[in-house]
């Protein structure tokens, strides 16, 4: 693996338009329905979801639909009931598959009121179909779809990986399906520049292996320098690389949402590269917040549908480019009582910046990537050399349930959430708040 920590992308560059020898995608080749300045209505999005699948080539076919978790904004309630309609009983089977990556899986109670049904009652809602949580924990979930070499490795990530080869794995009920359908939204996201697409299945319902290497890149790179990165960026031309080995038919509903809503600002239907490119572009408009200036304190006040500190981090990653150096933000969650439910490695390593880890690279090369890869997003910029030791940007402080001793000991600083209070906050000039932090991408202009 190359490891020289100049080895980045500029922050201002663009993905590439090559793709990294993947398809990139063309937002014209998608069907679209609104925009960044548009609100669809729910009939609106309900007509658009019922054309495009009946339009789709579906009869007598097994159907995987690949939805996100609850850690996403969607109307998944609204988009699979038209979806339903539309599918009718023209398909051989239909299996949704909850695209968890690694997080834990979904209760009954969770799926119901994520999917709009009664617990327990889903034949009542969608009679004919199966709703499935995807089990990264069951090694017999997955199958295997080949390799990317190490040659191709070093091209599709620009050098950055040029030893390390890695084994795709993905859902089985993706590669048995005749077609395969992605139904999620487009956000800024830290390790791929933005998500959706391709993304779904892979981390979505992905083995481990392409997980881990994909999350170092982006790690490599740094969430401060990929985070709403346009374009295909390297760790996109992994994910289009692998969804590609895919010996399924692959489409996409591709969605724009306005953050911490129901409400659709646009909808792309096609291939998940093209409508992926679709709604990045829209995205890009319409989830990236610029301020003329930066704050000495930031609190990203955490929605409860992020239950550790693993997905809450995203309250860092969309508000660390507008905290001074110096400066301090602070991830208000009082409802969050785990590091991870998922990843207790986390615990064991701690957060750290790249360089730290970099620079010990024997030491930590045997732990999961994918954990490193957190690690570093999470604790943000910074160097590190053995005679100074490790220098941070900012200061991350966690004001949750999590025990003073557990937020210390992984490297993070502590403030009682009972001592928090956001209106005082929010009346600090030097203090800016964000109310639902985790979706929406704040940078500063110029």
């Amino acid at each position: 693996m190359t490891t020289t920590p100049g080895s980045t992308i500029p922050a201002t560059r663009p993905g590439r338009e090559d793709g990294y020898g993947t398809e990139p995608g063309d937002p014209a080749r998608a069907t679209l329905v609104g925009g960044a300045g548009e609100r669809l209505d729910p009939e609106q999005v309900s007509r658009f979801v019922e054309q495009a699948f009946a339009g789709a080539d579906l009869d007598g076919r097994r159907v995987c639909l690949v939805v996100p978790d609850g850690t996403r904004t969607c109307p998944l309630p609204l988009l699979l009931r038209a979806a339903h309609r539309a599918i009718g009983d023209r398909a051989l089977a239909v299996t949704v598959v909850i695209a968890l990556g690694t997080h834990q899986g979904m209760s009954e109670e969770h799926l119901a009121a994520h999917l709009g049904y009664e617990p327990g009652a889903l034949e009542a809602t969608y009679p004919g179909w199966t709703v499935l949580n995807h089990e990264s924990w069951r090694p017999e979930t997955f199958l295997p779809l080949g390799r990317i070499e190490t040659d191709r490795m070093a091209e599709l990530t620009g050098g950055l990986m040029t030893d390390t080869a890695v084994d795709v794995r993905v859902n089985r009920h993706v590669a048995e399906a005749d077609v395969a359908v992605v139904v999620g939204p487009v956000f800024p996201h830290e390790v791929v520049g933005f998500s959706g697409g391709n993304k779904y299945f892979f981390p979505g319902v992905s083995g481990p292996e392409l997980i881990d290497v994909s999350h170092w890149v982006g790690a490599l790179i740094t969430s401060a320098e990929m985070i709403g990165t346009s374009g295909v960026t390297p760790v996109r031309a992994l994910v289009n690389e692998a969804a590609a080995m895919i010996p399924t038919r692959r489409l996409a509903l591709c969605l724009v949402v306005a953050s911490g809503t129901d409400t659709l600002h646009a909808a792309a239907f096609g291939t998940p590269e093209d409508a992926w490119a679709a709604c990045a572009g829209i995205s890009a408009q319409t989830h990236v917040t610029y301020l003329d200036r930066s704050y000495r304190r930031v609190l990203s006040v955490m929605p409860e549908r992020y239950e550790d500190i693993w997905t809450a981090a995203k309250g860092f990653y969309k508000l660390e480019p507008i905290v001074a150096d110096g400066g301090e933000l602070i991830i208000y969650a009082p409802h969050i009582t785990e590091v991870s439910v998922m990843h207790p490695h986390i615990t064991e390593i701690g957060y750290h910046n790249r360089d730290y880890f970099l620079g010990q690279w024997e030491r930590f090369r045997h732990q999961p990537w994918g954990d490193l890869a957190h690690s570093t997003h999470l604790r943000g910029q910074g160097t590190w050399d053995p005679e100074h030791g490790e220098r941070n940007r900012v200061t991350v402080t966690l004001a949750t349930g999590i025990p003073r001793e557990v937020v210390e000991a992984v490297n993070l600083h502590y403030l009682d959430p009972a001592e928090v209070d956001v209106e005082a906050y929010a009346a600090d000039p030097d203090t800016f708040v964000e109310p639902h932090a985790g979706e929406v991408l704040y940078r500063l202009r110029g």
